[in-house]
């Protein structure tokens, strides 16, 4: 295997002069660039990324943290996120949080060891506070998704989670629906909080009753969907509609419905929130909420391309809205 060494060999330059050629670092003649180009290619010799990333201090690499890779949604982030990263020649590491604020902390050290460019962070737990301090610790461009941000050392990309709730509200109470019902998302999590309160202003505004019976907090899963819609029929409180706070726990939901013997949506309308792939399907197919999610991982990323060239950026703040898709799990209400 062909050594550094070698190339000065056979160019009859010095280390130092091969070094800067293969780290792109200071001044060099073109005559000579292309003699220590020509002589690796000649040598088939490739200069180690860990050498070259301690050299220049650029790794070439962009870290990606996701609370966990299960659902179509964060498949559809990991798959913008490497098209990007592809495109720009760099190399994407991926880490899980395990959805947890330790988690979260956890992983950046994690991809901070790993010499990391610049550091994705798909935050749900660590608060404005401590996202700013860990921004100050890292040494990289630290960019948050899913969060709506308004730090001066960090980029954020977020979604309009009031106007995602507010969406899907509206469309219930268009079609007449007086008794809503809602599955929430955690309310550990800023977005469970956001989306929660979005459903009870909307309902306040409306001139509705938010009755506790009508709430459960779920999970974001189907399981927790079928679980919270049995827990939200035994409050023997009638409902003619539910707010699920994701497409999973909406279609959790309405076989839950299914299987008391109530029809989607005759008796019971059902929205939710990220038009997964699976809500176009269902049977019968789910009213929800679209997200621009690549739109937004594209863009976090070019941020994130542009800070590990060293460029210049002005610190961003953007969010996202999303846009109602009716299908035929809502009608008029009766």
């Amino acid at each position: 295997m062909a050594t550094i060494t070698d190339v000065c060999n056979l160019t009859g330059l010095s280390k130092a002069t091969v070094s800067r050629v293969i780290n792109a670092s200071g001044q060099v003649k073109e005559s000579t660039r292309e003699k220590v180009l020509s002589a690796m290619k000649t040598l088939n010799y490739h200069p180690s990324s860990v050498a070259q990333a301690l050299a220049t201090n650029v790794s070439n690499s962009i870290g990606l943290i996701l609370p966990q890779f299960q659902s179509n949604y964060f498949g559809t982030i990991l798959c913008e996120a490497e098209q990007s990263a592809q495109r720009a020649n760099k190399k994407l590491l991926v880490v899980s949080s395990k959805n947890s604020a330790a988690g979260e902390q956890e992983a950046l050290a994690t991809l901070a060891m790993q010499r990391c460019d610049a550091i994705l962070l798909y935050s749900r737990h660590l608060t404005p506070a401590q996202l700013h301090d860990c921004q100050q610790d890292l040494g990289v461009p630290l960019i948050i998704l899913n969060r709506q941000l308004h730090l001066s050392n960090v980029h954020s990309f977020g979604l309009e989670q009031t106007q995602l709730a507010a969406i899907a509200l509206q469309h219930l109470l268009d079609l007449g629906h007086q008794s809503i019902a809602c599955i929430s998302s955690p309310l550990a999590s800023e977005t469970g909080r956001l989306r929660y309160h979005a459903y009870l202003d909307a309902l306040k505004q409306a001139g509705l009753p938010a009755y506790q019976e009508w709430f459960a907090e779920g999970e974001n899963t189907l399981e927790t969907g079928y679980q919270c819609a049995q827990k939200l029929l035994k409050s023997g409180r009638p409902f003619s509609a539910i707010f699920a706070c994701n497409d999973d726990m909406a279609l959790g939901a309405i076989r839950a419905l299914h299987d008391a013997g109530y029809a989607v949506p005759q008796d019971i309308s059902v929205i939710g929130i990220d038009n997964e792939p699976a809500a176009a399907y269902a049977l019968p197919s789910l009213s929800s909420v679209s997200l621009p999610i690549q739109d937004l991982t594209h863009d976090a990323m070019q941020i994130a391309i542009q800070r590990s060239l060293k460029q210049p950026a002005a610190i961003t703040h953007k969010t996202y809205p999303g846009i109602l898709v009716s299908r035929e799990s809502t009608r008029q209400a009766s």
